[in-house]
């Protein structure tokens, strides 16, 4: 099930200015289900994925999953940011800090499958919360993007993010948490909890995705859609039949398959794929 993996090259990756987690051991890189993915993350980094053609001028930060415990680079971050390049999106993986877990893997397992337990369970879920400091990585990038749009021909005003299960969480507390100064301009949403949240006048456009039969989410009803129709923000909603959860780029034979093309057309729809405000 999980075997050890080699770290990927970090010449592009822009260490962020938040804190180091204090760790005793380093950053552990390895492969689960054939994907790479990474725990113990200690220090927060950004790394740019910026097209190689006619580019739009929109950014979107991306952040796998891993229920805090590690990120699924391989399967939720890399190919969703070559893809959106390749569609002249700037994209930026984040790779942000994480709760520390015991080195050794079949311990490191246990405590991942402990937490899916209780992300299922739905009382002890509600009263789970995503780390500060995530938060704050999060916002940093989302500030280094938009600080960096002249270098980068980026609108400042075309930031959005993109997550997948506890990176969608990580986006949707940066987005209605205040203070807000470095919110995503857009937000898009895959297979996240959808409880309920607080919803400011000023909350971000909203895209989420899941599949019915998510077996940590897909039994939660649509509060997390309800609230930003409560608060009379945009919101698109999409629920597969099949495709369980973790499904990343699509899940073979289902219709999460066309899951980033229906991210695209929602940018384009919204007008966030126009060329427009680059920085000069």
């Amino acid at each position: 099930m999980i075997a050890g993996a080699a770290a990927p090259p970090d010449h592009e990756a822009i260490r962020l200015e938040t804190e180091a987690t204090p760790f005793t051991g380093a950053e552990q890189w390895f492969s689960l289900a054939g994907k790479t993915a990474v725990r113990n993350v200690g220090a927060a980094t950004l790394t740019p994925v910026l097209p190689q053609g006619e580019a739009t001028g929109a950014a979107v930060i991306v952040a796998a999953g891993g229920g805090y415990l590690m990120q699924s680079m391989e399967n939720e971050a890399w190919p969703q940011a070559r893809w959106l390049a390749d569609r002249g999106v700037a994209a930026f993986v984040l790779k942000y800090r994480l709760e520390p877990t015991p080195t050794a893997d079949d311990a490191f397992v246990a405590a991942l499958r402990q937490r899916f337990a209780a992300a299922a369970d739905s009382e002890q879920a509600r009263g789970f919360e995503t780390p500060a400091y995530m938060v704050e990585d999060a916002r940093a990038a989302i500030a280094l993007v938009r600080s960096s749009a002249a270098e980068w021909r980026l609108d400042p005003s075309r930031i959005g993010y993109l997550g997948f299960s506890a990176g969608a969480m990580l986006g949707l507390a940066t987005a209605v948490q205040p203070p807000c100064e470095s919110a995503p301009n857009f937000l898009a949403t895959v297979y996240p909890s959808m409880a309920a949240v607080a919803v400011g006048v000023d909350a971000p456009p909203l895209f989420i995705a899941l599949a019915a039969d998510d077996p940590l989410y897909g039994h939660q009803g649509f509060g997390l859609a309800e609230s930003w129709l409560h608060a009379g923000r945009p919101v698109e909603l999409h629920v597969y039949e099949k495709g369980g959860h973790g499904f990343g780029m699509g899940a073979p034979g289902t219709t999460t398959m066309g899951l980033m093309s229906a991210i695209h057309d929602w940018l384009q729809c919204g007008g966030w794929l126009e060329r427009r405000g680059i920085a000069e």
